[in-house]
This record gives structure tokens, C-alpha cells and sequence, in this order.
């Protein structure tokens, strides 16, 4: 099988299919805010990442990291979602936005850690 040129890496927004769901998990062609690293994704065809979203309501979610994006788009990082895809199957590309911020990701980062306590 041949290998894709560009392989989602660590920070990067890319863009996926979230279908099938289930109850309130996020459903239909989303940004993935991407948390694993490319060598890792190229050599098992998955990724782990975060849902991210622009809708308003989340701007009082605990477990959302709003940042603003390019034109000023408003967006959300939905932390206490996690996600692992066949990034491949699902034919990921990149999003516009390329990546979010270093701080952003740091602060997902943090706040997941707190949600799931992989390290104190």
C-alpha cells in the first residue's frame, strides 16, 4: 500500500468524519484538533485527537478551550472528547487553519490532563 504524502501530526487541525455516533458525541465532518504524533499516525493509520467546534454554546462549557481563529472565527476545543479514527478510511485532510497555537494546544493539553489524570 502506498503511503500518503502529508501524515496529520501533533497540533495540526485536520478535518474528519465523526459518523457513526452515539448519544452526545459529535457527529458529521468536523476540525480535529490532532494530540498524537505523525510517526505514530503514519505507522498504525490512526489518530487521537480532540473535536472542535464553533458553536456558541460552548462558550460555557468547563471542558471547551476557546480561541480565535483566523478572520476571527470564534472556536472551541472540546477537551473531555477524545478521539481515536482510522484517519486514513475516514480521508482526513488538513483544514485551512493549518494548526492551532502553541498555547491553545498547551492549555488542551493541560485541561485534559486534569480530566484524566495521566500524569500529577
Amino acid at each position: 500500500m502506498t503511503r500518503p504524502a502529508w501524515v496529520p501530526d501533533r497540533g495540526e487541525i485536520i478535518w474528519i468524519n465523526f459518523n457513526p455516533q452515539s448519544g452526545r458525541e459529535m457527529r458529521d465532518r468536523h476540525p480535529m484538533l490532532v494530540l498524537s504524533p505523525k510517526k505514530f499516525n503514519d505507522r498504525t493509520g490512526i489518530v487521537i485527537g480532540l473535536p472542535m467546534t464553533t458553536a456558541d454554546y460552548n462558550s460555557t462549557n468547563p471542558f471547551a478551550i476557546k480561541f480565535e481563529g483566523p478572520q476571527g472565527v470564534i472556536s472551541y476545543v472540546l477537551a473531555h472528547q477524545p478521539k481515536s479514527f482510522d484517519w486514513r478510511r475516514r480521508s482526513a485532510k488538513i483544514h485551512p487553519w493549518k494548526c492551532v497555537p502553541k498555547e491553545v494546544f498547551t492549555n488542551v493539553c493541560e485541561l485534559l490532563n486534569q480530566i484524566i489524570s495521566l500524569t500529577e
